[in-house]
């Protein structure tokens, strides 16, 4: 009797026992290697860290807030480096490396041998596919360090798929590294999502299939109202305020706004509304079905940059009810994304990560109407005033190519030519710009060892400084200032918390629930999954592993 009945419990607990062991093998395993089936990584264009909490009282149970009840969140990340922009930043979270290693620094930056003024991922070598514009003469050729999506490629032999997807190019074509499975970006003039040749001579099918449903016109004949009543947007401006940049054809920058009357003769209007992000992860389902990304048996990667947040956070400012509504509505989308996850690919299949690739500041002049120390710093000025003390003191004309990325880019060639002492005229440039208002410190990189400057302020200036890209003098503001002269909007660049504390949330195969509290980098983001799926770090990553966050 006794042996029946444990026959009967063994039997009842086999379906259990079977059940759970198909959940925990279900990732994909090459060599007896546990490893999730697909990890998507998310990089939401100038999210601060602090809108993960800012508009929380009103985000889903299934968007940021699954993330953080289900995930674990590193709640003191920062960037380790300058300047703070998307190039560098998409660069920085998928190689763990820094500009002084993988090149990338800035989204456009001057070759210093020739003066020549370069895109981050500008490659005349290739052709558009997809479009008759420009907007396909694109590489990854300019990064000059691997990345994460690079080693699993290598880990597998190839066998992994590797997809990058955003409206900017540079979100897509970064991430994905050097050999992805396809990298597409969005084109203004045909409003289609393009590759170049260095990836494909044709479109996918899949992806001319996409194409055309035209859903970008279909999200632009309808206004941009507000998710909810206006009047219950509490934490932003009013609606109508001098800090905030219309768009063409309006006379105020207010809700509804026109989208169709907006749009103009090409598609780029998607980009600075919430539903250039909605159109993203349309994109991103589609690629998931057509590679059947996460159902093979090696792991995939999809990484996925949201670049509309950028554009609204440029135009309106963080303090905007545009920036309420894109992040509501982002957090929307989001949660219907994670639901497709769990569809397609499993829940507890795939790991997600989310960051950002900087932060943003306060627009200049609201800071100022609420008696904050602020300012805006014109670099055009600065261009001028040195290239006339220059022309005056040494006799070389047009010395200074531009002020750039909060740095002094010099016309080498025609200095050296003249046979100024460079070293003089370096010095005399730091010396007038550290009496300009606004400026807190003017460092000559080449000898930044010997400067006054604090500790960590010093890191980031070496960590950014990349000798054959880098201007020869780096600046650091006042807090509270950053580069421009448009007093509407905002930008970013700095290296003040606003541009550098950015939000790190991983969720899913193999991660912990919690949170964290001590220092985190944005180097650490690669080496952390570089130890999630036993794979060799990024060649030029100097992050380290975040214990923490692995089970």
């Amino acid at each position: 009797m006794i042996i029946k009945r444990l026959l009967l419990a063994a039997l009842a607990i086999a379906p259990l026992i079977s059940t759970a062991q198909k959940a925990k093998t279900s990732a994909a395993a090459t060599a007896g290697v546990a490893r999730p089936k697909l990890v998507v990584g998310i990089v939401v264009d100038q999210m601060r860290w602090d809108y993960l909490y800012r508009f929380a009282d009103r985000y889903q149970a299934g968007g940021f807030k699954r993330m953080l009840g289900e995930g674990f969140t590193c709640e003191n990340t920062h960037i380790d480096y300058l300047p703070t922009e998307t190039g560098p930043g998409h660069s920085c979270i998928y190689t763990g490396s820094v500009p002084a290693i993988h090149g990338i620094a800035a989204n456009n930056f001057y070759i210093q041998a020739t003066g020549r003024n370069m895109y981050c991922a500008e490659d005349t070598t290739v052709q558009s596919v997809g479009t008759t514009s420009p907007a396909g003469i694109m590489s990854p050729r300019n990064l000059q360090a691997s990345t994460i999506t690079d080693e699993l490629k290598l880990a597998t032999n190839f066998r992994s798929k590797v997809i990058g997807i955003a409206l900017k190019d540079r979100g897509s074509i970064l991430p994905a590294g050097h050999t992805p499975d396809g990298a597409y970006w969005f084109d203004d003039v045909s409003g289609n999502f393009i590759t170049s040749t260095y990836y494909f001579k044709n479109l996918p099918a899949w992806v001319q299939k996409f194409n055309e449903q035209k859903l970008v016109g279909t999200y632009l004949t309808k206004p941009w109202t507000t998710l909810y009543p206006i009047d219950t947007y509490k934490q932003s401006t009013a609606d109508n305020v001098p800090y905030e940049t219309p768009y063409r054809s309006e006379t105020t920058p207010t809700f509804p706004h026109n989208l169709p009357a907006i749009k103009g003769a090409d598609y780029g209007a998607i980009r600075s509304t919430p539903f250039g992000n909605t159109l993203t992860l349309d994109f991103a389902r589609a690629a998931l079905d057509a590679e059947q990304l996460g159902r093979g048996a090696q792991t995939d990667f999809l990484a996925v940059s949201l670049s509309s947040t950028d554009y609204v956070g440029h135009q309106f400012g963080p303090n905007s009810i545009e920036a309420e509504d894109v992040y509501l509505r982002l957090d929307r989308d989001l949660a219907a994304f994670f639901t497709y996850l769990d569809a397609k690919v499993g829940k507890g299949n795939y790991t997600v990560f989310l960051s950002a690739d900087h932060g943003a500041a306060h627009n200049s002049t609201f800071l100022k109407d609420h008696n904050i120390p602020t300012g805006l710093f014109d670099g055009s000025v600065a261009v001028r005033e040195l290239n006339r003390m220059i022309e005056e003191q040494y006799k070389v004309k047009r010395a200074v190519l531009g002020v750039d990325n909060y740095q002094v880019n010099f016309n080498n060639i025609a200095i050296t030519n003249s046979k100024a002492d460079f070293d003089k005229i370096k010095q005399d440039c730091i010396n007038w710009l550290r009496k300009q208002e606004g400026v807190l410190y003017a460092a000559d990189m080449q000898n930044i060892a010997q400067a006054g400057i604090p500790a960590e302020l010093k890191e980031r200036m070496v960590n950014g400084y990349n000798a054959e890209r880098s201007g020869a003098i780096q600046l650091i503001l006042k807090p509270g200032w950053y580069a421009g002269r448009n007093k509407t909007g905002t930008s970013h660049g700095v290296s003040s918390p606003y541009d550098t504390h950015i939000p790190l949330v991983f969720m899913g195969w193999g991660v912990k629930h919690g949170a964290l509290n001590r220092d985190t980098h944005m180097t650490d983001i690669s080496a952390t999954l570089a130890a999630l799926l036993h794979i060799q770090m990024p060649s030029g990553c100097i992050g380290k592993v975040i214990p923490e966050v692995l089970k």
